[in-house]
C-alpha cells in the first residue's frame, strides 16, 4: 500500500464516483473505504476500481477487502442504518423486527426511499447494558419497545443523530470491582520516566521477573515476546496493540480504551523502547469507531507533552509514534496474524505460523503484538516493579485479571480479581442465582455446569481472556449454542476447509435438532464433526468453534436429547444445501463445488 497518495487523492476518488468524502486523510485502505463508504452508503464496482487507481493497489486485492468485512456494503444502505447485536447478552432481535414493523421495513434490506436500513451484527461490546444496536456506528443501548418506538418516531422525521437524547449515546465504564489495574492511577510519563532510568535492559528484566503473561487468554510470557522480538534482526521494528475484542461477552477493553488510554499508550510506548520500534498501531475494532475521537486527543495531548514523537522526554534518538487503524467487522481480525494481514490493507486471514510475528509480522519484520490489557499491566510494571504485580494470584498467574461479566446476574459488569478466584465468588459477587451453567472465555472457551463452580480462574485451571457470562435455568442453553454456532459458522474467514465447511454443517446440524428434526444418529455425526473441526482447523478460530457443541454435549447431553426424534435416521437434511453459504465465501459454484445425491452416482 503506497502511504504517500492516500491521503490527499482520497477525496478525487469520491468525486469520480459521485460522492465527496468528507475525511479520508488516513492512507490506510480501510479507511478510504469507511469514508467513501460513508458518503456513498455502499462501495460501488466503480469506487473500488477509482480506489484502486489511487492506491496503486490491484482492484482484486481492494474488492476482496470490499467483501471480507462485514461493515463494508456493495448496495445502498439507508442514511440511518442500524445493526442489532445478535448476541445472547446484548442482543434482542425481536426489537429489531419491531422497529422493522414501526418503519416499514424488512430485517437484513433498505428500505426503497433509502432513508432506512436494518440488519443485524455479533456482539457490539455492551453486554453490561443489554440490548443494543449500532446506528450509523454509534451505539444505543438498554432498548426496549419504548424506545424503538422513539427511535421509528426520529427516523420517520428524519431528525439528526445530533438531535437524538444525547443519554442514549452515553456508555458508561460499570466497573463494579477495582483491582491491581483499575485502581493504579498512572500519570502520564511516571511510567516512561522509571523505564528510562533502568534502561532497556533493566525494564526487559522486571517486565520478564513480572511473570506477566499475555491477557488475551493464550498466556504466553509477555517479557519472553519482547526479548524474541528485540533480539530479532529487521530494518524495522513494531509495536502493535490488538483491541480488536470481538468474542462475545467481552467488553473489558472498552473500559480500557474509555478510561485508561493514556496508560495503555505509556505500555505501547515503554515497549517501543525496549524493542526498538518508532512505529506503533493501536487496532481499533470497528464497534468501537465512537471512540475514536477521544483516543486521537490523547495522542495528540502525548505528542505536545513529548511523550511521543521525536526525543521522547528529551531523551535523543528516542522516537516513536503510535497510529490507530479500525477494523470493519471481521471477528477473525482478533488473531494475531489476521490483525497484521488487515493492517497492510488485505483480507484477515490468519498466517502460517511459523514464522511468528515477533520475527517477521507487520510488512515481513519484527512485530510485538499484545492486547489493551497487557500493555496496562506492562505501564504499571515498569512504574512500580516486577514485585508489585506478584502481590496478589497465583505461582503460575501472577497479577489480576479484568472479567466482563454478563447475562443472567443483577449486577453485571466489570470486574478485577485476583488470578485465582473461583467461579462461585463471581457469581456471587454479581447476583447471579440459579445459575445452569456459565461460560468461560465466550463461545471459544469453555462452558460449565454447577459441579465446576469451584474451579479457579487463572491459566493453570481455567484461562479466560475475560468473557464471563451467566446463565441461569430460565435460559434454553440449546439456543445459546445454537447462536454460538451461528456466529462461528458466519465468521470464519473461509479460508481452511475443515473451519469453512465444518462450522456450517455444525450450525446445521444443531439447527436440525433444535427444530425438533434430530436422532441419536446426528449427534454422534456432530461430535465426530466437532472433533475433526477442532483437530484440522488452520487457526484458533476454527480450532475452538465447535467447543460449545462439545462441552454441551459432555456437561449437558439432556438439552440435546430432548428434542431428538424416536427414529435413528431422518433424511431430511440436504447436504448438498448445506454448503450453498461455504459456496458463496469461497465464490465457487463450479461442479466440484457440489455433493452428488445417490440418484446422480
Amino acid at each position: 500500500m503506497k502511504k504517500s497518495s492516500a491521503g490527499s487523492n482520497a477525496v478525487n476518488t469520491s468525486e469520480r464516483v459521485g460522492c465527496t468524502v468528507a475525511d479520508a486523510r488516513s492512507p490506510h485502505l480501510l479507511h478510504v473505504l469507511h469514508a467513501l463508504q460513508q458518503q456513498c452508503l455502499h462501495i460501488s464496482p466503480d469506487a473500488v476500481h477509482a480506489v484502486a487507481g489511487q492506491l496503486d493497489l490491484p482492484v482484486s486485492q481492494v474488492q476482496s477487502v470490499v467483501e471480507f468485512y462485514s461493515f463494508f456494503h456493495q448496495t445502498p444502505r439507508g442514511r440511518y442504518h442500524l445493526l442489532f447485536s445478535n448476541c445472547t447478552s446484548c442482543g434482542d432481535l425481536s426489537l429489531m423486527h419491531l422497529l422493522g414493523k414501526h418503519l416499514g421495513v424488512a430485517a437484513g434490506t433498505t428500505r426503497a426511499d433509502g432513508l432506512v436500513s436494518l440488519d443485524q451484527t455479533s456482539c457490539t461490546g455492551m453486554c453490561d447494558f443489554g440490548a443494543s444496536l449500532l446506528i450509523n456506528g454509534m451505539p444505543i443501548t438498554r432498548l426496549d419497545a419504548t424506545v424503538i418506538a422513539q427511535i421509528a418516531g426520529l427516523i420517520s422525521a428524519e431528525t439528526p443523530l445530533t438531535d437524538w437524547p444525547d443519554a442514549w449515546f452515553r456508555v458508561e465504564d460499570n466497573i463494579r470491582s477495582a483491582g491491581l489495574l483499575l485502581n493504579e492511577d498512572v500519570a502520564p510519563g511516571d511510567a516512561l520516566r522509571a523505564a528510562l532510568a533502568r534502561g532497556e535492559e533493566g525494564t526487559l528484566a522486571e517486565i520478564k521477573q513480572s511473570g506477566l503473561r499475555g491477557r488475551g487468554g493464550a498466556g504466553f510470557g509477555t517479557g519472553l515476546k519482547w526479548q524474541f522480538c528485540r533480539e530479532a534482526r529487521g530494518t524495522a521494528h513494531y509495536v502493535v496493540c490488538n483491541a480488536d475484542e470481538g468474542e462475545p461477552g467481552t467488553f473489558k477493553d472498552r473500559i480500557l480504551l474509555h478510561s485508561y488510554a493514556d496508560t495503555l499508550f505509556e505500555g505501547m510506548t515503554l515497549c517501543a523502547s525496549v524493542i526498538g520500534a518508532k512505529l506503533g498501531f493501536l487496532y481499533l475494532r470497528g464497534e468501537y469507531r465512537y471512540l475514536l475521537p477521544q483516543l486521537q486527543a490523547v495522542l495528540s495531548r502525548r505528542r505536545e507533552q513529548k511523550l511521543l514523537g521525536a526525543d521522547i522526554l528529551g531523551k535523543p534518538g528516542f522516537a516513536f509514534d503510535i497510529e490507530i487503524v479500525v477494523g470493519a467487522g471481521a471477528y477473525i481480525c482478533g488473531e494475531e496474524s489476521a490483525l497484521i494481514e488487515s493492517l497492510e490493507g488485505r483480507r484477515g486471514i490468519p498466517r502460517n505460523r511459523p514464522p511468528f510475528p515477533v520475527t517477521s509480522g507487520y510488512l515481513g519484520l519484527p512485530t510485538v503484538v499484545n492486547n489493551v490489557e497487557t500493555f496496562v499491566a506492562a505501564a504499571g510494571i515498569a512504574l512500580h516493579g516486577s514485585d508489585w504485580l506478584r502481590t496478589v494470584g497465583t505461582a503460575k498467574s501472577a497479577g489480576s485479571k479484568l472479567l466482563s461479566v454478563s447475562g443472567d446476574c443483577l449486577r453485571p459488569g466489570i470486574y478485577e480479581y485476583p488470578f485465582g478466584v473461583s467461579v462461585q465468588q463471581v457469581l456471587d459477587d454479581c447476583g447471579a442465582c440459579e445459575v445452569q451453567a456459565v461460560q468461560i472465555g465466550g463461545p471459544s472457551g469453555s462452558l460449565i455446569d454447577p459441579t465446576e463452580f469451584n474451579r479457579k480462574l487463572c491459566f493453570e485451571d481455567l484461562p479466560t481472556g475475560g468473557s464471563f457470562m451467566v446463565f441461569n435455568t430460565g435460559r434454553d442453553l440449546l439456543n445459546i449454542i445454537v447462536n454460538f454456532a451461528h456466529f462461528f459458522a458466519h465468521e470464519s474467514c473461509g479460508f481452511c476447509t475443515p473451519c469453512r465447511v465444518g462450522t456450517t454443517l455444525l450450525k446445521n446440524g444443531l439447527d436440525k435438532i433444535a427444530a425438533g428434526h434430530g436422532t441419536q444418529y446426528d449427534l454422534d455425526e456432530m461430535q465426530r464433526m466437532g472433533a475433526l473441526v477442532k483437530r484440522r482447523s488452520h487457526c484458533g478460530l476454527g480450532q475452538t468453534a465447535a467447543n460449545p457443541i462439545l462441552d454441551g454435549l459432555q456437561h449437558f447431553p439432556q438439552i440435546f436429547e430432548q428434542r431428538l426424534v424416536n427414529s435413528m435416521f431422518e433424511p431430511d437434511f440436504n447436504l448438498d444445501a448445506a454448503l450453498e453459504e461455504a459456496r458463496r465465501i469461497s465464490h465457487r459454484d463450479d461442479a466440484a463445488a457440489h455433493l452428488k445425491s445417490e440418484s446422480q452416482i
